[in-house]
């Protein structure tokens, strides 16, 4: 009996190591692909749209009579939305409100956003500072109908004091936004809160530029500009390591930049302004820009995923 219970014994721990070697295996084979991948788009996605909305809150401001500090009426200056002032509370507002409109490239906006500033205050003055109320702000996008949708409560200070109107003559004009909760909803039904900390500056050169960086520190990570968990739970920080480049020229789309995503289970750069094939390229292009993740997995292989954005 003694031998075929050896027998019996040495299958079952060869069973076993088969098992968990086949198991390993496949978890090296992923090396998170799917995860890294879809934290790449979803973080991409997101950072767009604040930028976005940045950009809807200085048009709105600099054309809101009360708010600026300059004379002037509300234009239609947002495409998608309409626009709504009340500057005679103590505190003064701007409803910015996305209809769904088809005019941007590739995506639409649904849901509000309420821009809020104590009276006595003007934008255009050093350390003013205003507050952004996300309301259910959904977009769209048409390639896939793959949503994302953004609440919650960011602060802009206008660091340096001007306006957008007069960079010419101040040349560069700096401002902070911040968000201790910033509630996410993704395509898949996941929410998530994020916090925000990033440093946007304004300058010309062919038209306007913003370059943004992060502002947050946790222990040897600097210049983090977003930390939260991702769409599986895994905890993540995003730090910028180089500008992220936006400009008037290419219609405001993002054209160069680097960052990092940091997890417990991997660490993944992201570099922006690139064709298909991970070349950089400038604009006008007639090309579609790209990102290029770029990490190791559990294997130690390199792995490299291009997204368009």
């Amino acid at each position: 009996m003694k031998p075929r219970i050896l027998v019996f014994t040495v299958g079952i721990f060869s069973l076993l190591f088969f098992l968990t070697a086949c198991q390993k295996e496949d978890i090296t084979a992923t090396d998170y692909i799917t995860e890294v991948t879809n934290q790449g788009d979803d973080h991409s996605r997101f950072s767009s749209e604040i930028d976005a909305v940045a950009n809807d809150v200085n048009a709105a401001l600099e054309v809101t009579a009360g708010f600026a500090g300059r004379t002037g009426n509300i234009l239609s200056v947002i495409c998608d939305a309409d626009i709504d002032a009340d500057t005679l509370g103590s505190t003064r507002t701007i409803t910015i409100t996305y209809t769904g409109a088809n005019c941007l490239a590739g995506r639409k906006r649904t849901g509000k956003i309420v821009i809020s500033m104590s009276q006595g205050v003007r934008w255009k003055n050093a350390g003013a500072v205003l507050n952004i109320n996300y309301q259910d702000l959904k977009v769209t996008r048409l390639s896939d109908n793959k949503t994302i949708t953004i609440s919650g409560i960011q602060t802009f200070t206008n660091v340096s004091g001007g306006l957008l109107i007069n960079l010419p003559a101040v040349r560069t004009i700096t401002h902070t936004i911040k968000s201790s909760l910033m509630n996410i909803t993704l395509d898949n039904g996941a929410k998530r809160t994020w916090q925000v900390a990033r440093r946007r500056v304004y300058s010309l050169d062919n038209g306007m530029v913003i370059s943004t960086t992060g502002t947050y520190s946790d222990g040897a990570i600097t210049g983090i500009s977003e930390w939260g968990s991702n769409r599986f739970g895994t905890a993540f920080t995003t730090s910028i390591l180089q500008p992220m480049i936006i400009r008037q020229a290419c219609n405001y789309r993002l054209v160069n930049g680097k960052i990092a995503h940091t997890t417990k289970l991997y660490n993944a750069t992201v570099n922006f302004g690139l064709d298909s094939s991970g070349v950089a390229i400038s604009c006008p292009s007639n090309k579609a820009f790209y990102l290029k993740i770029t990490w190791r997995g559990p294997s130690r292989i390199e792995r490299i995923v291009n997204l368009p954005y």
